[in-house]
């Protein structure tokens, strides 16, 4: 059976059995995309893990935002005899098939970042680490709350809508605005930016066309807040008119807080979060139990202690 799920400090970790084995360890690893920079500093963390254990190789593969071409990318680590395979999934929904091929073949699997599908009921060999969606989202929007008062109109910027973490921090964001001090607030526009700094960019442009009135952009991540940012400053608008807020607290984003551009993030350690699912794989090679689930939790990042961050 199963432990119980386990939530980790960023100084913890899941111990490894001193004695891994002589034998080479080879792990298969599958990213949503090599593209984006969030999940580049998870791939690191990964990589940064496996380099601390010598007899463990790596084969690494870009899914470029492609669910079928994961699921076959899944395959041929089985069909290739891996030890473990590691999974940043496109979509949650598409995880199951991966989760089934895996669990048959006997390979201990973990999905890294992004949920999979039915995250909270994982079958043995299986597990998830990451971080809780809803409490970085909610971190996110009560300090947009705070930056307004309570009150104001607000444009929010979406991941992939197939997306757990997209639906999750998307929920987190409805549900602080929807209760007091907040209720104040309202979403008037929202769409998907996936992600993606360019299409966060197109969107606020549109937006501005359309000549909409806000006081608030909020983003799933920090990303399509560059975008938006962008986009506004090239069409004049005053940084202290709006509340720009972001989640992952990544170097761009930390950057732009910097600058005075982005006013909130909220601190995701991609890091930590790659090398717990290298830990939590190496694990469940040596024949040992892991949690269900495995949590980093996420910190609110300010000006004031945002170096600790950079």
């Amino acid at each position: 059976m199963k432990k119980s799920i386990l939530t980790l400090s960023l100084a913890g970790g899941l111990a490894l059995s001193a004695g891994m084995a002589a034998a080479e360890v080879k792990v298969g690893v599958t990213m949503t995309s090599f593209d984006n920079p969030w999940l580049t500093i998870v791939l690191n963390g990964i990589r940064k893990e496996a380099d601390t254990h010598p007899d463990v190789t790596l084969a690494v593969e870009d899914a470029q935002l492609e669910v079928s071409r994961q699921l076959n990318q899944v395959e041929n680590f089985i069909a290739n005899g891996v030890d473990a395979i590691i999974v940043n999934p496109v979509d949650a929904a598409a995880t199951p098939p991966m989760t089934k091929a895996a669990v048959e073949a006997g390979i201990p699997l973990v999905y890294v970042n992004h949920p999979p599908l039915d995250y909270e009921n994982l079958p043995d060999g299986t597990t998830f680490v990451g971080s809780d969606e809803k409490d970085g989202a909610r971190l996110e929007t009560e300090a947009v709350c705070e930056a307004l008062g309570g009150e104001g109109k607000v444009l929010l910027l979406m991941g992939p809508l197939e997306n757990e973490a997209t639906i999750l921090r998307t929920e987190a964001v409805e549900e602080v605005i929807s209760q007091e001090p907040c209720t104040g607030m309202e979403i008037i526009e929202k769409q998907s930016g996936r992600w993606e700094r360019t299409m966060g960019r197109d969107i606020m442009t549109n937006w501005l066309t359309m000549g909409f009135d806000f006081d608030a952009v909020i983003s799933n991540n920090d990303e399509m807040a560059i975008g938006a940012i962008q986009a506004m400053n090239s069409a004049g608008v005053a940084k202290e008119d709006v509340v720009v807020a972001g989640i992952d607290a990544t170097p761009d984003g930390l950057a732009a807080m910097e600058a005075g551009d982005l006013d909130v993030t909220v601190f995701q350690n991609g890091t930590g979060q790659g090398g717990e699912a290298m830990k939590a794989a190496l694990s469940m090679v040596n024949g040992e139990e892991v949690p269900t689930n495995i949590w980093i939790p996420f910190e609110p990042v300010t000006t004031e202690n945002m170096d600790q961050y950079k």
